[in-house]
């Protein structure tokens, strides 16, 4: 059974479209977690729009705090100087709070914008909620802009640029390292960019392996928490309770440990299943909506080393401490925490 393929945004792709034809758009609404994207393209509509020297005239960015519509007007309705468009970048103008004034110019704005400008509205502090009772203003959006997420990339296409980042440094780095950085680190490349960078400083060789990563990047939390139930099963409980202590120094609430080590200990009783059941990799992925089969294999590795009776045990020891974290006051959080670690690990394991 092969990976599923990425389904990639309408919007992304039609703005990869514009870029290549030289035919940007007007409006633009850009939005997503991965804001590495998000400034690449920013930078590379401002290349095509605006020739270097001429910033000043026609290159403006707005803060959408405290903007009202007659000034974004003012600047979007501003002819080019010796230029074909202009570029008004706007970050985090919530367009669906506006008042029924404001509300009232923004659709008439949207529904007699210039062609000489183009205007990019970016959420970034903010979320990009669109509110379909609003239906004059949603109406006026959808008819007149290109609504562009910046998701998280496919697997293949992340390996990918992984590969190219760490060429770039003059190191490689094969499939299954690229995998595991990516599961130890994250998805997003703006996370990915500094870790790739200290990973080939501290590489000796020219090819970037497992123990480089392991020994230098700093792994995301969903990563240490694998990690804690990984060390279990090998009946290291030192090494357990060292990764809950940095979790805890790095100020993680206990409550959001716990859920995280509840739901790992879930992972691990449907890969039991699957492990008995003659279920596959792909099985897991689609019960978890896992993006890549590496984490899938991980677990089906993991899950050898329990049995389906213990991560019962540690499912309900994790629901009894959920209650009593949030209903009783002067509640030793961490110290039970660490007590959950203990119990764990004198569990029955295979």
């Amino acid at each position: 059974m092969p990976l599923k393929k990425e389904t990639e945004d309408k919007g992304y792709a039609q703005l990869k479209a514009d870029l290549k034809a030289g035919s940007i758009g007007n409006i633009y609404v850009f939005h997503g977690e991965e804001t590495y994207l998000r400034e690449y393209y920013l930078d590379q509509l401002r290349k095509q729009l605006i020739p270097a020297g001429f910033e000043e005239f026609n290159y403006h960015k707005l803060q959408g705090k405290n903007l009202n519509i007659q000034d974004l007007s003012d600047i979007v309705e501003a002819f080019p100087m010796m230029c074909e468009k202009t570029l008004v970048i706007v970050t985090d103008f919530d367009l669906f709070k506006l008042n029924e004034e404001q509300r009232n110019g923004m659709i008439a704005l949207l529904s007699d914008f210039p062609k000489y400008c183009c205007v990019v509205f970016v959420y970034d502090i903010i979320d990009y909620k669109p509110d379909r009772k609003m239906k004059k203003l949603y109406t006026a959006l959808m008819d007149a802009a290109q609504i562009v997420e910046f998701k998280t990339q496919g697997q293949s296409d992340l390996i990918n640029w992984v590969g190219r980042r760490f060429k770039a440094l003059g190191k490689g780095i094969d499939r299954q390292a690229a995998e595991h950085l990516i599961f130890t680190c994250g998805s997003l490349m703006t996370g990915l960019i500094p870790e790739i960078e200290k990973i080939s400083a501290y590489a000796k060789g020219s090819k970037v392996t497992i123990e480089d990563i392991n020994a230098v990047a700093d792994p995301v939390i969903d990563a240490m928490i694998y990690d804690i139930t990984n060390e279990i099963s090998r009946r290291n409980y030192d090494a357990a309770a060292n990764t809950l202590g940095k979790l805890l120094k790095m100020q993680e609430e206990p409550i959001v440990i716990l859920a995280l080590i509840g739901k790992e200990l879930r992972k691990l009783y449907t890969a039991c299943i699957a492990l008995e059941g003659g279920k596959d990799r792909y099985w897991l992925m689609d019960i978890w909506g896992m993006r890549s089969d590496y984490p899938a294999k991980l677990l089906l590795g993991s899950a050898k080393n329990f049995t389906k009776e213990w991560c019962r045990d540690g499912i309900a020891m994790c629901k009894k401490l959920d209650v009593q974290m949030k209903s009783q006051t002067g509640f030793d959080s961490q110290g039970e925490l660490k007590l959950l670690l203990m119990r764990l690990a004198r569990g029955t394991c295979r």
